[in-house]
């Protein structure tokens, strides 16, 4: 007969809070029912089957989110799930934004244009294989993927533990890397793309757990909480530590497009389906971040003194290298790409505040630029050439004389990207900079400064642009605007609105945050 020894007590059941589980758990449902479709619907009804269970997902999630906030926060699942006000926010704004993105998705132009996706991506251009998949009609398998996708963005956000936080990454990774390379268009380009995104990612993926292992060893856990803890409380292990810091760090830094893990975003960006490309620009960007403040204001806030120099040189370079680069650009996607990473230094800016006023800044900059995002890359789908996507900057001159909406939208998203006055992206700044300027010395000072000089070397970018649009005429090419479904229309609409709204109006917002801003430790 086996004795349990005293000092050993048996694994005891975890209390389950199902509320807070339940936003994860529609998404995840919808994602494995979308594999059935795929597996047993008539291809011919797929589309609509796919695009209705895609939307009821993420209005139910959304709906539960805000429905059962009161029940739903607090700690669960043994620790390894931690519902406060910044994770509660975070989900919110991932499942909003989530909506509009893949609502771009799922444009087929009524029919007259071919979607974006290809019907076969294992198959090569132009062989026979190839004509068989595009008669059969367009790939849906883009809507489960995606959904899988959300339901680990949302988990990664509220992730008590470092083994939750990996496995919530993968979650959202794997998907991605498919969806990169399903282009119909350029298809070697986009391929290219997502085998570059997967082996960059998979390294990235195995700094965090390597991170993670150290982490353990120094504190004995996993739990972020707990590592908190242990650093006050554990001598001796320091190396440990810090070496575990700055792997997780490196993993994480990866998804957000920071410098020096920054060189997979022009090629991913450029190589995706575009549609998918604003998806990774603005839902991927805000769970990374929402999990790197997770773990550096919870989990290393005790030993930051230990690295936030490196926070500090990433956060610069970050800016530069974004700048100076985006300005040689004459692909806008690749132009937009190089944007991101400098937004990802300048949301950086605000994270080196280590103050709820830093937590504040962060989360409002994610959700404006999100929003400013999904809508300049829908503006971007719609704008053709000869029956696929004018991406060129060449092809956008003149296209406010032709087409003074679509150029319009695409003017204020650029206004919203350099922090123009009365756009959400001024306000965006203001908030991040800020924080930094009053809770980081004389370092969070410099990177302010930094990143005003950086603003204005993106700002001649945007402007250059937008003086081709208004300012140049009409070059040699036949371009077009597409005239997009109700589905896109409203996510652009929105996109554009949202930017507005919260660069004249950005009260509201900013309280509904900061009330939310404090993390369960």
């Amino acid at each position: 007969m086996n004795v349990i020894p005293a000092a050993v007590s048996p694994l005891a059941p975890s209390d389950v809070n199902f509320a807070a589980l339940a936003p994860i758990g529609v998404v995840l449902i919808a994602a494995f029912a979308g594999i059935l479709v795929e597996a047993f619907m008539p291809r011919r009804n797929r589309h609509e089957a796919q695009v209705v269970l895609l939307v009821v997902a993420l209005l139910m999630a959304f709906i539960m989110l805000v429905t059962y906030r009161g029940d739903m926060a607090g700690i669960t699942a043994g620790g390894s799930v931690v519902v406060d006000g910044p994770g509660w926010i975070l989900q919110v704004l991932i499942v909003l934004a989530s909506l509009l993105a893949l609502a771009i998705t799922t444009e087929r132009f009524g029919g007259r244009i071919a979607d974006a996706f290809t019907p076969g991506g294992a198959t090569v251009p132009t062989s026979p294989q190839e004509s068989l998949a595009l008669a059969k009609g367009s790939s849906t398998e883009i809507y489960p993927l995606a959904l899988f996708c959300v339901s680990g963005m949302m988990l990664f956000v509220i992730a008590g533990d470092l083994v939750t936080m990996f496995v919530a990454l993968e979650t959202l990774s794997l998907p991605l890397y498919v969806m990169t390379a399903m282009a119909r268009r350029r298809r070697l380009l986009s391929q290219e793309a997502g085998l570059k995104y997967f082996l960059l990612g998979s390294f990235a993926s195995a700094f965090f757990l390597f991170g993670s292992a150290l982490l353990f060893g120094f504190a004995g856990t996993v739990s972020i909480a707990e590592i908190a803890a242990a650093v006050s409380q554990v001598s001796g292990r320091g190396p440990l530590l810090v070496l575990g810091i700055l792997f997780v760090l490196t993993g994480m830094l990866f998804k957000v497009g920071a410098v020096p893990f920054q060189w997979w975003t022009p090629d991913v960006y450029q190589g995706a389906p575009t549609a998918v490309t604003g998806f990774m620009a603005s839902v991927t960007k805000m769970a990374a971040f929402g999990a790197l403040l997770r773990v550096v204001y919870v989990g290393f806030e005790g030993a930051r003194w230990e690295y936030q120099v490196v926070l500090w040189v990433i956060a610069a370079l970050t800016m530069i290298a974004g700048s100076v680069l985006s300005v040689t650009q004459s692909e806008i996607k690749r132009m937009l790409a190089y944007s991101s990473i400098a937004h990802a230094g300048f949301i950086l800016v605000g994270l080196i505040a280590f103050d709820r006023a830093g937590v504040l800044g962060v989360i409002f900059y994610l959700g404006a630029y999100a929003l400013t995002t999904i809508a300049g890359f829908g503006l971007v789908t719609v704008v053709r050439s000869q029956g696929s996507e004018a991406t060129e900057l060449r092809q956008w001159a003149g296209l406010g004389r032709e087409h003074p909406v679509v150029a319009g939208g695409m003017a204020l998203v650029l206004l919203a990207f350099a922090g123009i006055p009365l756009t959400s992206g001024f306000t965006a700044k203001v908030a991040a900079f800020s924080a930094a300027i009053a809770h980081a010395g004389t370092p969070g000072v410099t990177l302010a400064v930094i990143g005003v000089l950086c603003s204005a070397v993106t700002a001649f970018v945007y402007f250059r642009v937008i003086v081709l649009m208004f300012f140049s005429g009409p070059g040699d090419e036949d371009v077009v605007v597409a005239l997009p479904s109700s589905l896109t229309q409203a996510a652009i609409a929105l996109g554009l609105i949202a930017t507005l709204a919260l660069g004249l109006f950005p009260g509201p917002a900013l309280s509904a945050i900061n009330d939310a801003s404090l993390f369960l430790r």
